[in-house]
């Protein structure tokens, strides 16, 4: 059976989000939750798209998870050392990119490409707009400790704030310009230094894209590629109007953009997912980074959840995290507990008492910092978030303070 619903209503639901709210079965997502890929690609005003639930009410993600069990991995391996065979170079040039900040999932791919079977990689980084003390040491340790040669690039800082701002004023989404330099960097470096092959980490299946995304290693060139200038928006924003309105020109904002598609469909490049080869268990790379590359996990919980070694490069993450629960009703504490649902490491139960007790805690630790530098005041930071908020999934309470009316643990305005 599926888990109830809430009942239809006449209240409009943004984004393309399902009016109704349904909670997966076996992990603690809802289907509110959008396709990553439409995510990134706000960059194209399209209809987002969410994560699917089956008639037995258990997500694609949940799914995906459960096919993993069932993998040979020990061919997928084999799989992996013939397309690296294929590519290796003995001659001291770079055969393969991994993208990254130094995080645990790059400090891993990075560090077993090279010591386990043989490469020579490139890593490449596209730095946050506000490194933490923390995370900038972890990039150094990657680098220093981990035994890489690396190639990080600033964008134009006067373009990455703008847009960022504009990122949070139109779209609520404070993370989308760094989304798109880490997503756009690799394919462009790989055609300048003509480097055939491009390692990320997981696919996004593994969190909620439709399941036959991972039914390859390889992503599609198409995704990294530019082919319409016109199409494309950066913090909501038309390129024209960027140019127009806000004096930045296409070389202001190039970095920010994908590589020319003609460019990049006749080059030999790949894109491919080493979790497709090898089995991805989060916790296990954080170990593997902590014992190879000196990556260290925060020191102390991250707001907004009870973890401490995902996503703490940037100051900002803390932020986007609270804007998802604000657009999505879905929070970091939401995202940590359904992936490690899936990985057997927590109960479902115990999922949701941590959603209960961390989802949609307010970041503050940098709030203030992150406004100064942006220069948007507080307040106007929390009025957006009213606006942003669907009115199919929050409401007021009698004493009129914001409630979701849908929760997992059952206490929302509508339960």
């Amino acid at each position: 059976m599926k888990e109830q619903a809430s009942k239809p209503t006449n209240l409009e639901a943004k984004y393309g989000l399902p009016s109704e709210v349904t909670f997966c079965n076996r992990c603690v997502i809802s289907n509110q939750r959008p396709n990553s890929a439409v995510e990134f690609k706000h960059t194209i005003k399209s209809k987002k798209k969410t994560i699917s639930m089956d008639e037995e009410g258990i997500c694609d993600a949940c799914r995906t998870a459960e096919t993993k069990q069932h993998i040979d991995w020990k061919k997928r391996e084999e799989e992996l050392l013939q397309l690296l065979d294929k590519y290796r170079r003995n001659d001291g040039q770079y055969d393969c990119i991994v993208p990254g900040s130094g995080g645990k999932d790059s400090a891993y791919q990075a560090h077993v490409l090279k010591y386990k079977y043989g490469m020579n990689p490139l890593t490449i980084t596209w730095p946050p707009i506000l490194y933490t003390d923390y995370g900038h040491r972890n990039f150094k340790n990657w680098v220093d400790v981990g035994g890489f040669d690396n190639i990080s690039v600033r964008p134009n800082g006067k373009a990455m704030k703008l847009l960022t701002k504009l990122s949070i004023e139109n779209l609520f989404h404070p993370f989308q310009t760094f989304m798109l330099g880490q997503k756009n960097l690799a394919p462009k470096i790989a055609l300048k230094y003509n480097i055939p092959l491009i390692f990320y980490g997981e696919n996004e299946a593994e969190y909620g894209n439709p399941i036959a995304d991972n039914n390859t290693s390889l992503r599609d060139k198409s995704y990294y590629s530019l082919k319409n200038l016109d199409e494309i928006h950066l913090g909501g924003v038309s390129i024209r109007e960027l140019k127009e309105k806000h004096q930045l020109t296409l070389s202001d904002i190039n970095s920010f953009l994908p590589a020319p598609g003609e460019e990049l469909a006749k080059s030999d490049i790949q894109v491919h997912y080493l979790g497709y080869y090898l089995k991805w268990t989060p916790q296990e790379v954080y170990y593997y980074a902590v014992e190879n590359t000196g990556f260290k996990a925060r020191p102390y919980r991250t707001q907004g959840t009870y973890s401490k070694y995902n996503s703490i490069d940037d100051k900002i993450d803390d932020l986007h995290y609270y804007t998802t629960y604000i657009k999505f009703g879905i929070g970091r504490a939401t995202y940590d507990a359904s992936q490690e649902i899936r990985n057997n490491h927590l109960t479902r139960e115990e999922g949701v008492a941590l959603v209960k007790r961390f989802d949609g805690e307010f970041p503050d630790k940098y709030f203030n910092e992150i406004m100064e530098y942006l220069e948007i005041e507080p307040e106007r930071f929390h009025d957006l978030a009213d606006q942003f908020r669907s009115p199919h999934l929050w409401g007021k309470d009698d004493r009129g303070e914001w409630k979701l009316r849908h929760t997992i643990w059952g206490g929302g305005l509508n339960d």
